[in-house]
């Protein structure tokens, strides 16, 4: 990954290729993988304020976790007219014949946030590799010695294995010195809290409880790792995710979630619009502002954008509450004596 953009230059970012915009009004169709999660609320507010002052339109659908619901959701908002689509694959195998579709109709993608790996596809994220070396990193602080457990992402995310290669690079030091040993792990169906809490059940009880560590790849899993550990008595064992889900920064002030990193989602959201509607207007991939070539794990050159994540910690609560992203109410409740600002 060769290039990043801080969240402060990407929101402030001036499109050289607007300006090569059609004069007619652009239509944005936007494919959700699995909307209902909390974190997409905050991505679609973007991406709309970023189209609403384009003049676009924004059209959406919501493949509800299914990968054949995702194919047909685009192929409808292709015929409802999209000029350009940003699509949070669901599968980023399965995702392939959409792609084709698109450029068959001459139509521009955005691959938002999970790769998509296909050249025709504008990738753009956070780098999920540096997510995964926060992760780590601050649970290592937290619980430098003893037996951990990795609860990874969706088996058909590539991002819950940038997201673990990270993780890895942080800990093999540890674990080469014998102080740090994995001692499960298991990816997480869909990234849903539900499959998540009910890994780490199983693993805590083929392991009689003896889990001093959890890197947990985003707050829904997190989430029910915690349901997990708390059940157990467990809540104050080092706990990894990220996305800055409310309930995950809670955790963190009442001491039941070591860190969560933020990547926050209006700069990305904005971006993803900025870039769609720019792309619509007949701007080329390679003349996207804050775009480098990158390359792939299976080998394929990408036109990409990654932007830079924020590990937050008790250290740093008053970081998510003094940018907008939570009220200190919601984060601070139920929390007596705890970190600033909640002290």
């Amino acid at each position: 990954m060769k290039k990043f953009l801080t969240a402060a230059a990407a929101a402030s970012v001036t499109f050289a290729g607007m300006a090569a915009t059609d004069s007619h009004a652009q239509t944005v169709g936007v494919s959700w993988s699995n909307f209902q999660e909390e974190r997409w609320k905050s991505d679609e507010a973007a991406i709309r304020e970023a189209l609403e002052a384009a003049g676009a339109t924004y059209i959406s659908a919501d493949a509800q976790s299914s990968s054949s619901k995702q194919l047909s959701d685009i192929e409808s908002l292709i015929a409802q007219g999209a000029d350009a689509l940003i699509i949070l694959a669901q599968d980023s195998q399965a995702i392939g014949p959409a792609i084709t579709q698109a450029r068959d109709e001459g139509i521009p993608v955005v691959g938002y946030d999970r790769l998509i790996d296909d050249p025709y596809a504008f990738y753009l994220t956070f780098d999920n590799v540096e997510v995964g070396r926060m992760q780590a990193r601050a649970v290592l602080e937290a619980a430098p010695e003893g037996n951990y457990v990795m609860i990874k992402g969706s088996p058909t995310d590539p991002n819950s294995d940038f997201l673990r290669g990270g993780q890895q690079e942080v800990l093999q030091d540890a674990i080469d010195a014998g102080d740090v040993t994995i001692l499960d792990e298991a990816y997480t169906d869909q990234w849903l809290s539900a499959n998540a809490q009910r890994n780490m059940e199983q693993i805590l009880t083929a392991n009689d409880n003896e889990v001093d560590a959890v890197v947990a790849s985003n707050d829904s899993t997190a989430s029910g790792v915690a349901a997990a550990l708390a059940a157990q008595g467990m809540s104050d064992t080092p706990l990894s995710g990220q996305d800055g889900d409310t309930a995950a920064l809670n955790r963190i002030a009442r001491g039941a979630q070591t860190v969560s990193v933020w990547k926050d989602a209006r700069d990305l959201g904005r971006r993803a619009g900025e870039i769609a509607v720019a792309l619509a207007g007949g701007t080329a991939l390679d003349e996207i502002e804050g775009a480098s070539e990158w390359t792939s794990p299976g080998g394929t050159t990408l036109h990409a954008q990654f932007l830079e994540p924020v590990p937050i910690t008790r250290d740093n609560l008053d970081v998510v509450v003094d940018a907008g992203w939570i009220t200190q109410e919601a984060l601070c409740q139920g929390v007596e004596n705890g970190p600033a600002p909640c002290n």
